[in-house]
This record gives structure tokens, C-alpha cells and sequence, in this order.
């Protein structure tokens, strides 16, 4: 495959998340008069599939080590197509979180194996900057996903918008068999027998390098699904925007995000990586603080939470691919358990901060601030301590056999 086929499927693999996340946000608040729904109901829609996201990569991680990236793909998109059409022409809110948990585990397969492949074709700190190319390719998709989601919602209602992932997760499919070959060069026949897995698991989660930047991630990954789980509430519902308008504010969200995983790509040669995390922190800690303090001192607009949340999404741009990259880079004999565990650790985050604000949306925007604001300050901790001293190469080493 040439290295242009690579990043364009880094990308759609990657891309996926935001696609399932991003696009149906500005139907949220219609999604929920249309059943008649409790907040705390809607925001399952969000936080249920984030939970069977994270978990169901503990199971397709030593899948794909077992047998390769490719079939853990082609299975898993093919699933995720036909529950985004559930979820379409789901009757009731039960329903549609019943679809969104078993998209939610499909799409585990694909992000998984999007990492995983990085593994297989690169050495970790070329990875972090191949990482960041697939990560610019979700910031586009994501760029589009919101005012497209406000856009469908408002034309055609909010099922058009949980449609379009449909067709997203058909493409990719499409994408995946035609093009893509399998990268694994060596498959552990030995993946899916429990003492095995236990070491595997035993080892990765005893290595300071993986747990530095698995923190790094979810920290950072905090910070975003915090923003993503209330933002539309808070600004359709509290500050008043049209869900076009709400789209936009999302699309300079992530072009933001998108600038920083440019950022990033720049950093690296010169800083490496530990020193790119660390600059990268002060971005995201002077966006949560300023958020934070404006909200507490009664400033309460739309431009008092995006501008400092710019400063934070450029962190979060070079947060991601090094973390995610580093997170794996120590496990080359089972890089696919590695990101399983990965992505568990964001999602289970997420999950925590998804009911959290389940509980306490208010009618104000301190939920949002005061959370992103906790998040950047752990960024910060995480950045400057433990990737610090652990994030070189020599505390890399190999996975035992």
C-alpha cells in the first residue's frame, strides 16, 4: 500500500468516531422531544456507546492479533453499517441505545485496528507523526460533521442525521475490501488463550510508558467528551443558538483540532516527543483555566467558552497522536491488545463523565467549563510528570513473547 493509501485509510478508521459522535449532536435536543426523553435518557445515546466502545476493544485487540487487522475490519464495519440503520428506523429511545450499544462495538473494531496498524508499520516516533497525518484526516471529517448534522437535522428531521453514519460506514467498508491489505506480518497463534492474555494484559498494564501516555489520552479525551456530551445542550438551550449555527461553532472546534495535529507534525522533529506534550499542556491548560475563571465570574456567552476551548483543542491535537502512538509503541508482538487497552481506559473516562453530567446540567454552562477546566489541570499534571520521566524510548521495551 503506498503511504497515501495508508493515511487515507488512518483516517477513515479514525474519522469514525467523530462521524458517530459529531454528526448527530446538534439532533440531540430533537432526538429527545421527539421520544419525550429525559435528558439523562439522550445522553445514553452518547455515553452508552462510548462504554461499548472502550470495553469491546478488550475483545477485538487479541482478535486481531490472533488473525489480522483485515477480517477484525471487514466485520466490524459491516456491523457497524447495519446498526446505524437500526438506530435509523429505531421506534423508542430504548431502542436507539440498544443500536447505539452495538454500534458502539463496532466501531471499537475499526479505531482499534486504526492504531494497531500504526504499530505494525512504524516505530513509535515515526508513528506519533503518521498518527497525527490519520488524526488531520478525522479533524476534516469532523470539521464536516457537525454542520452537516445541523444541516440534515434541520431539513429532513433527526433521523437523516443518524442515517448519514450509515452511509459513512458503508464507504469504509467499501474502502477497506478493495484496498486495503492486512499489515499484521506475524500473528500470535497464542493471543486468545487466557494464560496468554492475562500476561499480555499483566505486562501492558505494568508498563510506565503505556500507563504515562494511556493517562495522557484520557485526559485529553476528558477534556473533549466533556465539551461534545453538553455542548449542544448549552448552546441551543442555554445560549440560544440555531442547531446551524451550533454546527458552525463545531466546525471551528475542529478545524482548531485539525490545526493542531499540524502543530504537532512540527513540534516532533524539533522537540520530540515528550517536549511537544509539554508544550502542547500549557495550550491546554490556559484554555480550561480561562474557561473556567470567565464562567465563575458571570461571563456567559458563546465566545467566553469557544475561544479559550481553541486553546485546548490545539493542546488536544498534539495530545492524541503522541499518545496514542506511545501508548503502543513499547508492544510490537501485541500492539493490538496495547490500543484495546488504550481505548478502554479514554472510554471508561468518558463513560464516568458522561453520567456525571447526566445529573448535572443545570440550565448554565459551569458544567461544561468547570469540567474541561479539571481536565486540562490533569493534562497539565500528566504532561509534566509522569511522560516526562517516562516517555523516552529506552523505557519502550519489547513485549515478552
Amino acid at each position: 500500500m503506498s503511504a497515501g493509501l495508508i493515511v487515507l485509510v488512518l483516517s477513515m478508521l479514525l474519522g469514525i468516531q467523530p462521524v458517530t459522535t459529531d454528526l448527530y449532536l446538534p439532533a440531540l435536543p430533537a432526538l429527545a422531544e421527539g421520544f419525550e426523553a429525559p435528558m439523562s435518557q439522550t445522553q445514553l445515546t452518547l455515553s452508552a456507546l462510548l462504554l461499548a466502545f472502550g470495553t469491546s476493544q478488550l475483545i477485538w485487540g487479541p482478535l486481531s492479533d490472533r488473525f489480522g487487522r483485515r477480517p477484525i475490519l471487514l466485520w466490524g464495519l459491516a456491523a457497524y453499517t447495519l446498526a446505524s440503520i437500526g438506530g435509523t428506523l429505531a421506534p423508542s429511545m430504548a431502542l436507539l441505545i440498544v443500536w447505539r450499544v452495538v454500534q458502539g462495538a463496532a466501531m471499537g473494531a475499526v479505531v482499534m485496528c486504526a492504531r494497531a496498524i500504526v504499530r505494525d508499520l512504524y516505530q513509535p516516533t515515526e508513528g506519533a507523526r503518521i498518527m497525527s497525518k490519520g488524526l488531520s484526516g478525522l479533524g476534516v471529517l469532523a470539521c464536516v460533521c457537525a454542520p452537516l448534522g445541523g444541516l440534515l437535522s434541520t431539513l429532513f428531521g433527526w433521523r437523516m442525521a443518524l442515517m448519514a453514519l450509515a452511509v459513512f460506514g458503508a464507504c469504509t467498508l467499501a474502502l477497506i475490501t478493495l484496498r486495503f491489505e492486512e499489515t499484521l506480518q506475524q500473528k500470535n497463534l497464542h493471543a486468545l488463550r487466557p494464560a496468554m492474555l492475562l500476561r499480555t494484559w499483566v505486562h501492558i498494564f505494568g508498563n510506565p510508558t503505556f500507563l504515562a501516555f494511556s493517562a495522557l489520552t484520557a485526559a485529553s479525551y476528558g477534556g473533549l467528551f466533556t465539551f461534545l456530551a453538553s455542548s449542544s445542550f448549552v448552546f441551543i438551550k442555554v445560549l440560544g443558538l440555531s442547531k446551524t449555527h451550533y454546527g458552525l461553532v463545531m466546525f471551528s472546534m475542529s478545524f482548531c483540532y485539525l490545526t493542531g495535529t499540524f502543530i504537532c507534525r512540527r513540534l516532533l522533529p524539533r522537540f520530540g516527543v515528550r517536549k511537544s506534550v509539554a508544550i502542547a499542556a500549557c495550550l491546554s491548560l490556559a484554555g480550561g483555566t480561562l474557561m473556567g475563571v470567565l464562567a465563575w465570574a458571570g461571563v456567559q456567552n458563546v465566545w467566553s467558552i469557544m475561544l479559550p476551548h481553541y486553546f485546548f483543542m490545539l493542546g488536544h491535537g498534539v495530545h492524541q497522536p503522541c499518545g496514542q502512538s506511545g501508548s503502543v509503541g513499547p508492544f510490537p508482538k501485541s500492539a493490538g491488545a496495547a490500543s484495546a487497552m488504550n481505548g478502554f481506559l479514554m472510554m471508561v473516562v468518558a463513560f464516568g463523565m458522561g453520567g456525571w453530567l447526566g445529573t448535572h446540567m443545570d440550565g448554565t454552562v459551569r458544567p461544561l467549563t468547570n469540567g474541561v477546566w479539571f481536565w486540562s489541570v490533569l493534562i497539565a499534571a500528566t504532561a509534566w510528570t509522569v511522560v516526562r520521566k517516562y516517555g523516552e524510548p529506552e523505557h519502550a521495551a519489547p513485549a515478552k513473547p
